[in-house]
């Protein structure tokens, strides 16, 4: 104890980088029960996030009916309608980092631990696995319960027709495009984890946060778990909403050919899945592995 001190100086990155390792042993090791549930709250978390931002900025295009035709007008730029969304949206890691919770995104980061070989492959793989399913379990069941509040229907349907644009935008990727924007948004949110390992207080985590998020929202970038919320509320809208409210927004079903559950499993989900995989796990825990931790290993 004499020779502790307390002290609110963030920690440097090679402190980090050996922060970052125990955390990933850590992870690897919580029990099964353990996982799933605070994996099931981090997709719940998420999708905080992403109703946050769809609430946000539901109305950021205006539509407006002129002489029996639609024509739509720009409120705020593009690019400040995505700076705000993602500021609302980094909520959800927020609420993970702080709150508690297991993100399959973030956890790309146990690799750094894997390498050094404290963590085996089997419950490195095994924690990607049962996070990723609690993750979507949790997203799923955010989505159904939004679903049912009808708050799709709220500013005169403006929510449900920006819930279903954003739905129709992220099924119409090509699969390279959809790894490429995966890789990026990963690279970035496990940057804003990375950032949080130097952290001593909650503020300090927050500040992190905040505009690491932002940024990848801002730049359409492609994060799985925010997208088991996104693209299946978009879906229950367009295979569930009543003809009031498409009749309200000026559109059909139709309108949105691409808005399918095979194109969100195998369009979006399976290549943003890859992508994710890559910039998390790669771009990030690899390099800063090999920076800082390399000469740890036994």
């Amino acid at each position: 104890m004499a020779n502790s001190e307390f002290t609110l100086d963030a920690l440097i990155p090679a402190e980090m980088a050996a922060r970052a390792e125990e955390v990933g042993v850590k992870k690897a090791n919580m029990p099964f029960m353990t996982t799933f549930v605070l994996a099931v709250l981090a997709g719940a978390f998420v999708a905080a996030g992403g109703l946050f931002m769809t609430t946000v900025t539901a109305g950021g295009l205006t539509v407006k009916l002129t002489d029996g035709t639609i024509s739509s007008t720009l409120s705020l730029p593009y690019g400040m309608v995505r700076l705000v969304g993602g500021a609302c949206f980094s909520l959800g890691l927020i609420l993970v980092l702080v709150g508690g919770a297991e993100l399959f995104t973030g956890n790309n980061l146990i690799v750094m631990a894997f390498i050094n070989r404290r963590v085996k492959l089997l419950a490195l793989l095994q924690n990607w696995a049962i996070v990723y399913i609690g993750n979507f379990a949790g997203s799923i069941l955010t989505a159904v319960i939004m679903f049912y509040t009808r708050q799709h229907t709220f500013g005169g349907g403006a929510i449900g027709l920006n819930m279903l644009a954003i739905g129709e935008a992220k099924t119409s990727l090509d699969f390279l495009q959809a790894v490429a924007l995966g890789m990026m948004c990963n690279a970035i949110v496990c940057m804003a984890v990375w950032l949080t390992y130097s952290a001593r207080t909650t503020t300090d985590r927050i500040l992190a946060i905040v505009p690491t998020i932002a940024a990848f929202v801002a730049a359409s970038f492609e994060h799985s778990v925010a997208n088991m919320y996104l693209i299946p509320i978009a879906l229950f809208v367009k295979y569930g909403a009543s003809p009031s409210f498409f009749t309200l927004i000026q559109k059909t079903a139709e309108d949105y050919p691409h808005l399918t559950w095979a194109n969100f499993l195998f369009v979006n989900l399976v290549p943003v899945t890859i992508g994710n995989i890559i910039g998390g796990a790669v771009m990030v825990g690899v390099v800063y592995w090999f920076v800082y931790r390399r000469k740890a290993v036994k």
